[in-house]
């Protein structure tokens, strides 16, 4: 059965709402950059789950007219990726606590209805997904991360024993020109040997999620769900 979509405004953030509101469990899930809820929406009818999806919108205007997370610089990433795709370990966005914060009010809102939460998101939106879950005020019961890289390692590495026994879903394409295929294997090995149960998910294509990645997620929800 398809579930109506619904827009809602949770914590400050525009939000589209698929499944039921009385559902047991919670899953939120952050899009990326120059990107909006509604291009990950469609894939919460179709994993077809008994559960809540939500898509909050990023509060960052990219310069398209989409949103974000935090703030690119289109020049230097342009420069970057002439060297071919990244591994942004490195990198903390200036934004970052903002952006946490926001997550943080809005996953609070959320957990006061029901649990478990799951939490998870592509590119930009994964990034921050994990580091809220590393330097956040609660843990969500398991993390998706689509197509990411690790950032902020300096703050990161510190915290790591949070994700022991943590599940946690990661995909990544062989051929990405922006986030390189190491980076994702770097990411891998991070989550792994801090404990956290992971389910590595390659595939064949590029800075995107295709079908494939999404039977694999619903297959891992399923799994956490029974």
């Amino acid at each position: 059965m398809k579930h109506r979509e619904r827009k809602l405004e949770i914590a400050g953030l525009n939000t589209i709402a698929i499944g039921p509101s009385d559902a047991n469990a919670t899953v939120v899930l952050l899009h990326g950059y120059d990107m909006t809820p509604s291009d990950l929406a469609p894939f919460g009818h179709s994993l077809g789950l008994p559960v809540l999806f939500l898509f909050p919108c990023g509060p960052v205007p990219s310069p398209s007219g989409a949103r974000a997370w935090w703030k690119i610089d289109a020049e230097h990433r342009t420069q970057a990726l002439e060297q071919g795709p990244r591994d942004l370990a490195g990198f903390e966005p200036r934004e970052m606590d903002t952006a946490r914060a926001k997550l943080a009010h809005f996953v609070s809102d959320c957990a006061r209805a029901r649990s478990p939460l799951i939490l998870g998101g592509f590119s930009q939106g994964a990034m921050l997904a994990l580091d809220f879950t590393l330097r956040g005020p609660v843990l969500p019961a398991a993390l998706v991360l689509l197509s990411s890289s690790r950032i902020a390692l300096q703050h990161w590495m510190p915290r790591l024993d949070r994700l022991r026994g943590l599940p946690v879903f990661v995909s990544h394409g062989r051929a990405d020109p922006d986030l390189g295929f190491s980076a994702g294997e770097a990411l891998r090995d991070m989550l792994s040997s801090a404990g956290a149960n992971v389910i590595w998910f390659p595939f064949e294509g590029k800075h995107e999620i295709p079908l494939v990645v999404w039977r694999g997620l619903r297959k891992f929800l399923r799994a956490l769900l029974t």
